[in-house]
């Protein structure tokens, strides 16, 4: 908007004006006087003065409508309530399957997480869905193969540094574990408060060449598996309309193995579990952790894992690259 120029003395008193009305945060008696004055002084002020005066007491409402909003908002959001929180990892040993000839297949316990959430009324025209998200925040897979070298699972950039987490989505509903049991959706409106329970598990159950993965024969080199990977899972609200997320729970776990193998001993008699035979138990924070942006869209760890040859001797050499970059 154009002012007038003519006088020094007026733009002066605009300045005065908008300075006094931009310098107000309250919306009760301030805003009142700010109206009366306005009304009883505004035949005697220039056009141009008193449409930004007008601009700047629909900003100073719109800031109160706003603030308004935002404290709705956020009691909505404090009104979730979490009860029943669990995370646990069976307490059970990984188990060693030796019945295929050209596979050892391991399966560790699993990892559980479950929670009962209550959420408040919902608006018509809302969503809200509440649910696990998980993220790997470390990953060592190694496969040793004696002299020759060793096979790897890796992740480069969660390796690289360039992320602190990778997700660990189903890889199609982004950016849930899942949308069985893993989620709930709430669409308003709602009168009365929605309980529900959400709950999801994870397990390794890989299959490990017995042969080096590059050979082209079938004898058996394998002599040591190494994994040690870690988690970060956490209960989130997310409204889809909005964009607008609540972390309700963050909790930490992590998954260990060492195997030995004996390639020399007949099928069904070379792996032993060396340990442990009973994996820590996951922590859930007291306070809750932020979710990395890496954690909450495309590549997944299954899409971004590249399986690796770092012969002892030579280059390593790339075996399966990765589905998606």
């Amino acid at each position: 908007m154009a002012l007038n120029t003519d006088s020094n003395d007026e733009n002066s008193y605009i300045r005065e004006e908008v300075s006094s009305l931009a310098g107000l945060d309250e919306c009760g008696e301030q805003h009142e006087r700010q109206q009366q004055h306005y009304g009883l002084s505004m035949q005697h002020r220039p056009p141009d003065c008193m449409n930004l005066l007008e601009i700047a007491l629909v900003l100073n409402t719109m800031g109160c409508l706003q603030s308004l909003g935002c404290n709705k908002s956020k009691v909505f959001r404090d009104s979730i309530v979490v009860s029943e929180l669990s995370a646990s990892i069976d307490a059970i040993p990984t188990s060693i399957d030796e019945s295929s000839a050209v596979v050892l297949r391991y399966r560790t316990p699993h990892f559980r997480a479950s929670a009962q959430v209550s959420v408040p009324p919902v608006p018509a025209k809302e969503t809200w869905i509440v649910g696990w998200i998980q993220a790997c925040n470390h990953m060592e897979f190694f496969n040793h193969y004696g002299e020759q070298g060793m096979s790897s699972w890796e992740l480069p950039e969660l390796q690289g540094g360039k992320i602190s987490a990778i997700s660990d989505s189903d890889g199609v509903n982004y950016p849930w574990y899942g949308n069985t049991t893993e989620t709930y959706t709430i669409v308003g409106p709602t009168k009365k408060d929605t309980k529900f329970t959400v709950s999801m598990n994870d397990n390794f159950y890989p299959s490990i060449t017995w042969a080096v993965p590059v050979s082209e024969g079938n004898v058996a080199r394998l002599t040591h598996i190494h994994r040690d990977q870690s988690f970060t899972t956490w209960l989130v609200a997310i409204n889809p309309g909005t964009q607008e997320m609540v972390i309700l729970q963050t909790i930490k776990w992590r998954m260990t193995l060492d195997i030995d193998v004996d390639p020399s001993r007949p099928l069904g008699q070379r792996a032993k579990l060396l340990e442990p035979f009973a994996q820590e138990q996951p922590q859930i924070l007291s306070q809750n952790e932020p979710i990395p942006r890496s954690a909450l869209v495309k590549p997944n760890a299954n899409d971004a894992q590249v399986l690796m040859w770092r012969p002892k001797d030579k280059r390593p050499i790339v075996v399966i690259p990765p589905k998606r970059r």
